[in-house]
């Protein structure tokens, strides 16, 4: 078991979204499911808490009721590694959620995901601070991160100084 563990706190649909995420992510899986006794405090039989695993990282979901809810103070950071698993990750995690500005979504469940390609990270970067703050000002105008559009404002910076 990994030393450290995030752990959600979900009101009633912890299974409904350990099983979302698993279906997205590469080398995810459902890893236990443990239901609550006679002792409850939930109804005896249904599920309490879900291990589960997205790419590796293990995480555990517990239906604790409505007393808490997801905020963005705390987000899932995806690093993307192309437009197109931007693209996808963000129409997938983004149904019946919301979007938001710089690459931030909820999802349906009131997760926050970050759904970031590595060119922004790189870009941003840059040592450069004409290219990094060019780059930062394109991606301050995008919901979804547009990798193209980096890039343009990227090279822009490059002409400008060349």
């Amino acid at each position: 078991m990994q030393k450290i563990t995030p752990f959600l706190w979900f009101d009633d649909r912890a299974q409904e979204a350990a099983e979302h995420y698993t279906s997205l992510f590469p080398d995810s899986r459902i890893v236990h499911v443990q239901r609550y006794g006679e002792a409850g405090p939930g109804e005896p039989g249904t599920v309490m808490t879900v291990t589960f695993e997205l790419a590796g990282q293990q995480f555990i979901a517990l239906n604790g009721g409505p007393q808490f809810t997801f905020n963005e103070a705390v987000s899932l950071y995806v690093d993307c590694t192309s437009q197109e698993e931007v693209d996808e990750l963000w129409e997938k995690l983004g149904a019946g959620g919301e979007p938001g500005p710089c690459g931030w979504l909820k999802d349906r469940y009131g997760v926050s995901w970050q759904i970031i390609p590595r060119t922004l990270t790189d870009r941003l970067g840059d040592p450069d601070p004409v290219k990094s703050d060019r780059v930062m000002k394109a991606m301050l105008q995008m919901t979804k991160i547009d990798v193209r559009a980096l890039e343009r404002a990227y090279e822009e910076a490059s002409e400008e100084e060349g």
